[in-house]
């Protein structure tokens, strides 16, 4: 059976800037986070310099919960270098920032058993540079 996992941590690497290092620090903490507009309330991933709603640059960083749920998926099969690998891209809803999605991997599971509205809940796995990348589980039944 073959089992979804994420690249390994020497193929991915991330760049900061002011408005993601937060989310970065966090992933790096094992916290998910997500900015939040200290004005209007909304949610954003991936993390602006400003809020799509209402143009205000005020945030702030909301640590969430880790709970998510399968929005869209893709299952791929081999990597440029790793033709033997097994991913399984994901884009997440955030419950508790509503709103908000995040772009990921399903690990730890097979690919045929991803669905959409499928519950996950996050985890942290290390990539370069000392960085953490929010990964995502399927939560038991």
């Amino acid at each position: 059976m073959t089992t979804a996992t994420a690249l390994p941590p020497e193929y991915v690497r991330i760049a900061t800037d002011p408005a993601t290092e937060p989310f970065w620090n966090a992933a790096k903490d094992e916290r998910l986070v997500a900015p939040k507009c200290a004005r209007c309330g909304h949610f954003r991933l991936p993390p602006t310099p400003f809020c799509p709603e209402c143009r205000s640059t005020d945030v702030e960083w909301v640590e969430l919960s880790g709970q998510a749920t399968v929005f869209s998926f893709a299952v791929v099969h081999g990597f440029p270098g790793l033709p033997d690998i097994t991913l399984v891209p994901v884009v997440v809803d955030l419950p508790d920032a509503p709103g908000a999605r995040l772009v990921s991997n399903v690990i730890d599971v097979a690919p045929d058993d991803v669905y959409i509205g499928m519950p996950l809940h996050v985890t942290f796995g290390p990539i370069s540079d000392g960085w953490k990348l929010p990964l995502f589980r399927s939560v038991p039944a």
